[in-house]
């Protein structure tokens, strides 16, 4: 449910992904950025996770899973105003106001310029100190249907989707070129408009571990998203069981073949919280080609 790669599209096209403009306020320490922006570069982000391809290592799946077509994230982003603002040595704010509503130029619908499905509103603040540990709450302005219980009429009952997380990202040994990073994050949603209603995701970097190897780096994840009742409920309706969590652990590394190639094995095993009939256990095995070229 969770996904096993996070650049895979249900629909390939060529399209505008983003396309924003930003400016600097109070002498640096504030920035204002409009247009089409993917909110997961400013919010529930760790670095330390960033090579681990599993979707939810990205962003939490109880928010991923949110809004009339997903918020704005891979693979359409949508009209945002996001505000950033330094507090201090290290602290930080972000907040935004996003479109609700996902779309880009290329997507069947375009860009919604009318934000007729209301608009999600979402706060991070946090400190930089060794690393990253934050807090983010969000909240969508338009109630959005729950995904099991209707009214008289047999219409979707309206709910308010909301949600917070925090995470933890941290240097335990080693420079920049070498040593070991540490994350942590979870998260929680309302639970009736999504089919998570939370989940969490850990894991480690390593850097340099391989001697005469610099550039290798090895991580391992484990990524748990928890279902929601109105989920395991129609899955139970449907004849099937549903577990209360789905689990994945991810284990890759990545080096450098040629100065301008790294190539990175990804192996991948998922416990699924529902297959029908089959089998629920899952190994995913994948590799990456990572191409740079540049000019001097």
């Amino acid at each position: 449910m969770q996904g096993v790669d996070n650049i895979e599209v249900a629909d390939g096209r060529v399209k505008l992904y983003e396309a924003w403009v930003e400016q600097d306020l109070a002498g640096g320490r504030a920035a204002l950025l409009v247009g089409l922006s993917d909110l997961n570069v400013d919010f529930y982000q760790n670095d330390s996770a960033g090579m681990l391809v599993a979707p939810a290592f990205g962003i939490g799946s109880e928010l991923a899973a949110t809004g009339p077509n997903g918020p704005s994230i891979f693979p359409s982003t949508a009209l945002t105003m996001r505000l950033k603002t330094s507090i201090g040595t290290s602290g930080y704010f972000h907040a935004a106001v996003v479109n609700a509503r996902a779309g880009v130029l290329g997507d069947t619908t375009g860009i919604d310029l009318g934000m007729h499905d209301g608009a999600l509103l979402i706060a991070e603040a946090g400190t930089r100190a060794n690393g990253k540990l934050a807090f983010g709450a969000w909240r969508y302005t338009r109630r959005q249907d729950d995904m099991r219980a209707c009214d008289g009429n047999g219409d979707p009952v309206k709910r308010t989707a909301i949600g917070a997380y925090v995470l933890v990202d941290q240097r335990l040994v080693g420079d920049d070129g070498r040593g070991i990073d540490l994350f942590l994050r979870a998260g929680i949603s309302d639970g009736k408009t999504t089919p998570f209603r939370g989940g969490f995701q850990t894991g480690l970097l390593a850097r340099g571990l391989v001697p005469g190897r610099p550039d290798g780096q090895f991580s391992i994840g484990v990524a748990q998203g928890l279902l929601s009742q109105a989920l395991r409920q129609t899955v139970r309706d449907a004849g099937d069981h549903a577990d209360a969590a789905e689990t994945g652990i991810e284990i890759t590394y990545q080096d450098r073949a040629a100065p301008f190639l790294a190539v990175q094995p990804d192996v991948q095993y998922v416990r699924r919280a529902y297959a029908g009939a089959g089998r629920r256990s899952a190994f995913v095995v994948g590799l990456r080609l990572i191409a740079e070229f540049s000019r001097r």
